[in-house]
């Protein structure tokens, strides 16, 4: 499996969280996706510290999400593009062997394909304002 498609897995994980964040219990599809016989270990791993990151990160992830998304609160922000800018966010800021080039090209092939057609301008809007801020470089 390909780091792309373990970044993809992840996204949906995300995604489901953000609508299932006060049931504590394990995730069944968290299940379902390392019962994928394609999933590698090394995806594996890369799936649990993004998805567990955003979790445990959240509310600072939000913070930054919300600092540089102009004239929209964290909670405007439509679920499908909130899921991404967590998953690029937290990969930007604590996942220093992926280039923000990667996250960020990367998660906005992900909006164009599960968000709204026009979602990914205000995504790399929001990402740019984010790795400027963090001082991330290219």
């Amino acid at each position: 499996m390909s780091r792309k498609k373990a970044r993809d897995y992840a996204y949906k994980l995300v995604f489901e969280w953000l609508f299932n964040k006060d049931n504590q219990e394990s995730s069944p599809t968290m299940d379902t996706v390392f019962a994928d016989s394609e999933i590698t270990v090394a995806d594996k791993d890369y799936i649990k510290n993004v998805v567990g990151g955003v979790k445990e990160r959240y509310e600072e992830l939000s913070e930054l999400i919300g600092a540089n998304s102009r004239n929209f609160s964290i909670e405007r922000i439509f679920k499908p593009d909130l899921a991404a800018l967590l998953l690029a966010t937290y990969e930007l800021m604590f996942m220093p062997d992926i280039p923000p080039a990667v996250s960020i090209s990367e998660i906005l092939d992900i909006v164009k394909t599960y968000s709204m057609p026009d979602s990914y301008v205000f995504v790399n809007g929001v990402l740019a304002g984010i790795l400027k801020q963090i001082g991330g470089n290219d």
